[in-house]
């Protein structure tokens, strides 16, 4: 209990500049924090979803019938069954308007494309920030120590007599900032890496069922 209190009396009796920086370290490591949560949530359901989806789309089911039964639920389409909702869609309505098969199938295929690259960019959503607090959180700790190191030498320049007690509190009170900004990046760091290792397998999935559904779709189509 004693260190504790003696961690948040530093913290209180820092000067306003470092406590500034402590705040936003602070600020930094609940934004990641809340991110990271999120991001983990997300990326869990996305890896779920694909792998039950993949099960259903290769167990025989009629192409046709799958399709319905995603327009007609009211939850909307997300990965995998989003890319094939809109290479199946855009395969039914160009050939409904007269296109050739062949046409049909390179129009889902861009589709499927878009579709694809839109699922990835709301999985990476927030990833570069996550990237921003690992990498700035320890230099803006540093910062803060450096402005509390300054005011405690610069507090020596209205004493007489100088020793290394005047100034080890002030310099205590600023290396916790650093401590801080580690504190901040570090999770940062070990999340984003993480969570991009996610990302990528994800993108990987998805793309090879994009080419195996065109290939299926082509080759319904007599090409």
């Amino acid at each position: 209990m004693s260190t504790d209190f003696n961690f948040i009396e530093l913290i209180m009796n820092a000067s306003l500049a470092v406590k500034a920086v402590m705040f936003l370290l602070v600020l930094a490591s609940v934004t990641s924090w809340w991110i990271i949560f999120a991001k983990w949530m997300s990326l869990k359901d996305a890896t779920k979803n694909s792998k039950k989806f993949e099960e259903t789309f290769w167990s025989g089911v009629d192409l046709n019938r799958l399709y319905d039964t995603l327009i007609k639920r009211k939850k909307k389409p997300a990965g995998m069954e989003q890319i094939f909702e809109a290479g199946f869609r855009e395969f039914l309505r160009s050939r409904k308007a007269s296109q050739s098969d062949v046409k049909a199938t390179e129009s889902a295929d861009r589709s499927m494309r878009i579709a694809l690259n839109r699922e990835i960019d709301g999985l990476e959503r927030h990833l570069p920030f996550l990237a921003t607090i690992g990498s700035i959180s320890p230099y803006v700790g540093l910062l803060g120590t450096v402005i509390g190191i300054m005011i405690s030498f610069n507090a020596l320049s209205n004493v007489t007599q100088a020793s290394i007690a005047l100034v080890a509190p002030g310099i205590s009170e600023a290396l916790i900032a650093t401590a801080m900004g580690l504190f901040a990046a570090i999770p940062a760091v070990i999340f984003y890496n993480n969570f991009t290792s996610k990302v990528e397998r994800l993108y990987n999935q998805y793309d090879i069922f994009k080419e195996e559904f065109s290939t299926i779709l082509h080759r319904q189509s007599g090409g």
